[in-house]
Formats: C-alpha cells, sequence, structure tokens
C-alpha cells in the first residue's frame, strides 16, 4: 500500500505536473539549472485527480488544524487550490497578489478578513520558501495569525526548511521530492544513471549543472 505522500507523487507524474529530464536540465527563473520541473495547475484539467489532491489537501488542513479561522492562497498557482479547499472545508478566504494592484483600491489581500483571525497559506510549491515567507509577512502585517503553511509538493531544499524555521512558521507538504523520485524509479520513468543525476542535484542544486 502506497503512502499518501507517495500515493500524491504518482499522480502528479501520471498526468505531467511534475517532468523528469536529467539529460535536458530546464531553467528556472533563478538560473537555476534543474532535471524536474513542477506545475501544479496541470492537475486542475484532470477532474479525478484533481478531487483525489484536494481530498488530500482538506485531510491535512482539517487533521492539522481543524480550528483555524480562514485559509489564504498564494497568488497565482495557489489560488484555485485554497478556494477548492475553503469550500469543501466550509471556512473564509482570501487570496494574497504578489504586490498591491495598481488601481481601484490597491488591495494585496482580496477577499474579507479581520486582524486577530488565525490563517493558514495554501501553496502550491515549496521550493526555497523566499516568495511563500513573503506571503506569510504580508498576513502578518495585516494582523493575521498565521499558523502555518500547506503545500501540494515541495522539493525539501534545507535553505527552505531554516527559512521557516527562523520565521517561526511550520509547513506540510502533501509530496516531496524523495517519495516523487520513489515513485519515478518504481514506476521505471528514470535509470540508475539519471538517478545519481537527480540526487546530486538535490544535494547541490544552486551549482548543479554549471
Amino acid at each position: 500500500m502506497k503512502s499518501n505522500e507517495t500515493a500524491v507523487a504518482e499522480k502528479l507524474l501520471q498526468v505531467e505536473a511534475v517532468k523528469l529530464r536529467p539529460n535536458e536540465p530546464f531553467t528556472w527563473a533563478s538560473g537555476w539549472k534543474s532535471p524536474i520541473y513542477c506545475d501544479n495547475r496541470k492537475v486542475l484539467g484532470f477532474p479525478f485527480i484533481r478531487d483525489f489532491v484536494k481530498s488530500e489537501l482538506c485531510n491535512e488542513i482539517f487533521t492539522r488544524y481543524p480550528d483555524v479561522d480562514l485559509l489564504a492562497g498564494v497568488a497565482t498557482a495557489g489560488i484555485a487550490w485554497g478556494a477548492m479547499a475553503a469550500d469543501q472545508l466550509k471556512l473564509p478566504y482570501i487570496y494574497v497578489r504578489p504586490k498591491p494592484k495598481e488601481h481601484g483600491m490597491g488591495n494585496q489581500i482580496e477577499g474579507h478578513y479581520e486582524a486577530g483571525k488565525s490563517v493558514l497559506v495554501i501553496e502550491d510549491l515549496i521550493s526555497t520558501g523566499k516568495s511563500s515567507l513573503q506571503v506569510v509577512e504580508v498576513l502578518k502585517t495585516a494582523g493575521l495569525n498565521v499558523v502555518g503553511m500547506v503545500s501540494i509538493f515541495t522539493y525539501g531544499f534545507p535553505q527552505a526548511t531554516e527559512a521557516f524555521q527562523k520565521a517561526g512558521v511550520e509547513f506540510h507538504s502533501l509530496s516531496n521530492y524523495e517519495a516523487l523520485i520513489q515513485q519515478a524509479v518504481a514506476a521505471g520513468n528514470v535509470d540508475e544513471a539519471q538517478l545519481e543525476l537527480l540526487k546530486e542535484w538535490r544535494n547541490n542544486p544552486s551549482e548543479w549543472g554549471k
């Protein structure tokens, strides 16, 4: 029987929300070379898998944060997942823009909220944690009590763990890099040589491929 994180990894690979390309690496916006690319928005186009991931997300939220007052999605990829989870759990919902709107009310946080309420951040992907923690700061500045963050996937970088610990924010992910690689090997998606490349990248992602 597969663990929950392996089952989620299997679904992500099935719809190519995560692509592994050790021999033809991707280039991230940061300039890092990477043998893996994650785009969980692809899951939205597959109703049954979308429902599975949504259920896992809701179970994680309800189990770990049963008394949270509202959910906050991270723009843009976290908006849909946060909205679906909030609807399923019957919780109020807001989302956070990367920067304030340049017209209208100039909001960075969209939706109704009250200072002092507890909020759980919903993210699709955690890499280094920098952009995710910027959202946390926006919410804290607005007077909200951020109790944690739940994402669909994390690469598990030490930089992210350290950044979240320093910020005093706990985070949990439905699946992770180790579970994904384990599933990819089991399914025959990568061979031994490619597996070594994937391990090397994970150990030193900023320098890999240079």
